[in-house]
């Protein structure tokens, strides 16, 4: 089945206006058979966010015309292409019960989500590992090499995994290599297999799906989807399900990243 299982919309604020028709007919002309929107989740109550515009996730003011616009363009499409409603939720450490009350509250509206890590603390300070070549070099030195950023990046990744929030918490998790994104820029050393190894046998042993996501390879500092060949290859031997995500947020890059993939 042609899916994609990570597109953002109209509601994201570091995102296109593209409207959700557009999203759509673009999925339609590709000839996918289901999609999913997957917005920027609301941050945590009391979170900061860290990034300049502080436009990392939809306004919680937002999310009831989020779903409502969502049920509506389902309906409409029913007989063309399966829409399932989603959000992209961000596991940010200490502020775990926040996301399971936020996710206890709305999780039975969604028929999908993805868990993703954005935000790492450090010594009482976030920051956001994407957001710019200039903030991951910041990061380095102040966690003291590049390889400390990754390593922070994967364990905070395995947290994610591990930590109970609640019986609606996401089974589809986000970009596991996202710490690669400035990877041409900032190489790193170190091979970082048994974290990446440890992040999934903890996958695989509660039965949750990977965001197998096209975005990195149009990144001109990545050059890779996330996770690449290797990794992909590894997930696929355990079992695990890779769900392609084009991570969208315009209409035409929906499909990025997809002729790179090596288990559709």
């Amino acid at each position: 089945m042609k899916r994609d299982g990570h597109i953002h919309t109209p509601y994201c604020p570091h995102g296109s206006k593209d409207t959700f028709e557009q999203y759509i007919e673009k999925a339609i002309a590709l000839g996918y058979e289901e999609i999913t929107f997957t917005e920027h989740a609301p941050l945590p109550e009391g979170f900061i966010d860290p990034t300049p515009d502080q436009d990392s996730g939809m306004e919680l003011g937002h999310l009831e015309q989020y779903l409502y616009d969502l049920q509506k363009v389902k309906k409409i499409y029913e007989n063309e292409l399966v829409i399932k409603i989603g959000l992209e939720v961000d596991f940010i450490e200490g502020y775990e019960n926040e996301t399971a009350k936020f996710l206890n509250q709305y999780g039975p509206a969604l028929d999908d989500a993805i868990l993703s890590v954005h935000f790492l603390l450090h010594k009482g300070e976030y920051e956001c590992i994407d957001f710019s070549h200039e903030v991951f070099s910041r990061m380095a030195a102040r966690y003291g090499t590049v390889d400390h950023v990754h390593s922070h990046y994967y364990q905070t990744v395995l947290k994610s995994i591990t930590s109970d929030l609640g019986k609606e918490k996401p089974e589809r998790i986000g970009h596991i290599t996202l710490a690669r994104k400035f990877q041409k820029r900032y190489p790193w050393t170190l091979s970082h297999e048994e974290e990446i190894d440890a992040i999934l046998r903890a996958i695989n042993e509660r039965g949750y799906e990977l965001d197998y996501n096209g975005a990195g390879s149009v990144k001109p500092d990545c050059g890779e989807v996330y996770p690449p060949e290797d990794i992909a290859k590894k997930a696929q031997f355990l079992g695990i399900p890779l769900i392609y995500g084009s991570d969208a947020h315009q209409a035409k890059d929906l499909a990025q990243g997809h002729s790179q993939l090596i288990f559709l």
